[in-house]
């Protein structure tokens, strides 16, 4: 059956289907737009393949009409052309981006860069599939991701763009430090609310250490909303990420005081994804917005 198959052709099965319902080969021909000559050699293709005639064929006026075969060949050829239309369709909906798309993030980028990449995608590609996913901050993998954010680069055969150099800056109550930026020393035993020790607070931790300052924490706790809470409280200040403090509005509250860092801790935010593997539409327009989005963040910075 595989050797027959191979020989037919889903245009000799639509022509087949045409004439079975016009009842003639002529009125077939029309509603394709072929030549007769051209129906009659599909069908003789098609027929040559499945070893036999699909129509009986009694001339003048009279319709023509499936074979016992061609009932057969028929019946599942609709089966094939439905399929092929609905292949087709898949096909012409993933060109559009109403695909699958896989991206990998962390916890600032959740905040504020994937939500826009998240929002733009679904109001412009309703049907998309969107999977969103925590990468483990020590060893991020891009693996099966279509998209991965991390602050850093990712070894491997990976292709990435960079959004964003991202300040820390330190967060206190208002009074709690002279006006304008804060050298780091002056942090050092200061009463501190922070993260628990965590890949990235780990990291920050080491870099005010290198700068000088090992503050006293006070209160360990997760989620930067709580930590601006004991900060508004007065139990101490801490030192987050410019993109929290944005996603939080943390200049519109009156109760807090931003100052910058000297030196100040930053890193390095990029979006990667595989090299080699042909990107779908829908993660190209990703890309697009997340660096539309960096850039408008940076130019508020």
């Amino acid at each position: 059956m595989v050797g027959i198959m191979a020989n037919v052709e889903l245009r000799h099965l639509a022509t087949m289907a045409a004439i079975a319902e016009e009842g003639s080969f002529g009125r077939a021909a029309g509603r394709l737009g072929y030549a007769q000559a051209t129906v009659s050699q599909q069908i003789a293709t098609l027929e040559r393949a499945v070893g036999g005639p699909v129509f009986d064929r009694p001339g003048g006026p009279r319709p023509v009409r499936l074979t016992p075969l061609g009932a057969v060949v028929l019946d599942h050829g609709r089966d094939l052309l439905a399929k092929a239309d609905q292949l087709s369709e898949a096909i012409d909906r993933f060109k559009a981006g109403h695909g699958r798309i896989d991206i990998g993030t962390f916890q600032s980028i959740s905040n504020l860069i994937l939500p826009a990449v998240v929002r733009r995608l679904l109001d412009e590609h309703p049907g998309c599939d969107i999977r969103l996913s925590e990468v483990e901050p020590g060893d991020p993998q891009v693996g099966d991701l279509d998209l991965l954010f991390y602050d850093g680069r990712i070894d491997g055969d990976i292709e990435y763009v960079k959004l964003l150099d991202e300040q820390y800056l330190l967060v206190a109550g208002v009074g709690a430090f002279p006006d304008g930026p804060v050298r780091v020393k002056l942090l050092d035993d200061a009463p501190m609310v922070a993260w628990p020790p965590t890949y990235h607070q780990t990291w920050l931790e080491r870099a005010l250490a290198s700068a000088g300052a090992q503050p006293r924490i006070v209160f360990r706790t997760a989620g930067h909303e709580t930590i601006l809470s004991m900060v508004r409280a007065g139990i101490g200040s801490a030192v987050l990420p410019w993109l929290a403090l944005h996603a939080a509005d943390a200049w519109s509250d009156d109760r807090l005081h931003i100052h910058q860092l000297r030196p100040s801790p930053a890193r390095e935010i990029f979006l990667h994804w595989p090299a080699r593997r042909t990107r779908s539409p829908l993660a190209n327009r990703a890309i697009q917005i997340a660096v539309e989005t960096a850039g408008a963040l940076t130019r508020q910075m």
